[in-house]
């Protein structure tokens, strides 16, 4: 039997790092709470600015480690990849390009446990008050197509409705809706909790119907992805992996689903309320819990984005070569980005601006700065746009499009306006940039030395 690869193994991921990188990891060993705990550690953590992967072996009433907030770091998630966070786009989408189809063993640790249909096996916490109950923040639900195409991999929130059934929204109305659309009955799915971090990245691509998330994950790992077949439909899921929940979604069942605290920053109502019936469920002898923080979280936002953005830079790039950086700020949600460019004739920032409206279904504003400005820094953006930009002329504005479902101002039938700012110097800009001598820098840095010393 072949024996799985550790460099697709959560387990093996989590000690590699944890020995490397240790001040990057913070073990929480004190027993917490089951209900918001977790979610109110990651934004604690966040308010002093600090972003490290935290680990808790004791949760009340789970019974397994829960790990969350791996993604919250992108300078973390770059070092998948061997590079610094400048070069993440690039390699993301270098190592996207090789994707592959996945190897089937016959075997996986995802089998040591096949149990009955009860979700009781399977744990959840709660993220926030004002949320419906105990949701699975990092389930992604895997697809065949009945009809021979590619399959799908794509992330739907899900909390339980009765011991054998999941409400989960499909509100995305991706691949995996249009697969449920094209049923004759039943779809059967898997839901995979817990894998690999470069797995769960694939998972977030956006990429064509005819393309399996799968196939990317081979090319983010540079080997083929390590699948088992599930027991009752033979759906196949990461070898890997720490939970499978695998059963079928029937167009025609509903329940109450949400209200959930979506990455808008609100609790969502919004939600399609389908039903996933469970059949069976598999996981390994020593699981973990691999949570997702909820919400507005960093965790949230890199996860779902740094693939659409990588995507998005590669475009602009391509069809525009003095694009020199592509940012979508965490304050902006999904919902802003942050473009800078060499300009070097009228209209080219709005040329540019509009491609990125046109490609990218949730982004309701973007700026266009110069190459000099930081686009990764809210207040180098917010003042270019202060000492560059005349509403009268720099902007413009598109409506009717189609949004995100989870955008709350949007209209009823989910369609949004978008708005374009352009705060580039533009031709004929008259302003002197103020400037220290080195001189002076050097004279300062030497004071301020000494002053920490005394």
């Amino acid at each position: 039997m072949t024996t799985p690869s550790e460099r697709q193994d959560l387990h093996s991921f989590l000690a590699y790092y944890g020995a490397r990188r240790p001040g990057d990891v913070l073990v929480v060993d004190e027993e917490i709470s089951a209900e918001e705990d977790v979610t109110a550690l990651a934004f604690g953590l966040a308010a002093r600015g600090r972003h490290e992967m935290i680990r808790c072996p004791k949760v009340a009433g789970l019974g397994v480690e829960l790990v969350t907030n791996v993604f919250a770091s992108r300078a973390r998630v770059a070092s998948l990849f061997g590079v610094g966070e400048r070069g993440l786009h690039a390699a993301y989408q270098e190592r996207a390009r090789r994707a592959c189809e996945p190897r089937v063993l016959a075997d996986g640790p995802v089998l040591e446990e096949i149990l009955e249909p009860d979700l009781a096996a399977v744990p959840m916490i709660r993220h926030f008050a004002s949320d419906l109950g105990r949701y699975i923040t990092s389930g992604i639900v895997v697809a065949e197509d009945p009809a021979g195409g590619a399959g799908n991999m794509s992330y739907h929130r899900a909390t339980p409705h009765a011991p054998d059934e999941l409400a989960l929204s499909l509100h995305s109305r991706g691949d995996l809706w249009r697969l449920l659309q094209r049923s004759d009955g039943p779809l059967p799915v898997a839901m995979v909790i817990g894998g690999h971090p470069l797995f769960m990245l694939a998972a977030s691509a956006r990429v064509g119907a005819d393309v399996d998330e799968r196939d990317i994950a081979g090319g983010l790992f540079g080997e083929p992805l390590q699948v088992v077949r599930t027991p009752r439909h033979g759906i196949r899921v990461p070898a890997t992996a720490e939970y499978v929940i695998e059963g079928v979604i029937d167009p025609g069942d509903h329940a109450p689903e949400g209200p959930f605290g979506e990455f808008s920053g609100y609790s969502s109502h919004r939600s399609t309320n389908n039903v996933l019936r469970v059949d069976t469920i598999c996981r390994r002898r020593d699981p973990v819990l691999l949570d997702v923080v909820a919400g507005n979280s960093a965790e949230h936002l890199n996860l779902a984005r740094i693939p659409r953005e990588s995507e998005m830079a590669e475009q602009l790039i391509t069809r525009f070569p003095d694009v020199t950086a592509l940012h979508y700020p965490n304050s902006g949600t999904h919902f802003h980005a942050y473009v800078s460019l060499r300009q070097r004739r009228p209209g080219q920032a709005r040329q540019v601006m509009l491609g990125l409206l046109g490609w990218d279904p949730y982004l309701k504003t973007v700026i266009a700065v110069d190459e000099d400005i930081d686009v990764t820094d809210d207040a180098a953006v917010l003042w270019a746009l202060a000492a560059h930009f005349q509403p009268h002329r720099d902007l413009f504005l598109v409506d009717g499009l189609p949004g995100s479902p989870l955008d709350p101002s949007s209209g009823s039938d989910g369609t949004t306006s978008r708005l374009a700012l352009d705060a580039t110097r533009g031709p004929g800009f008259d302003g002197e940039p103020i400037e220290l001598s080195e001189a002076a820098r050097t004279r300062a840095a030497r004071l301020l030395d000494q002053i920490g010393k005394d």
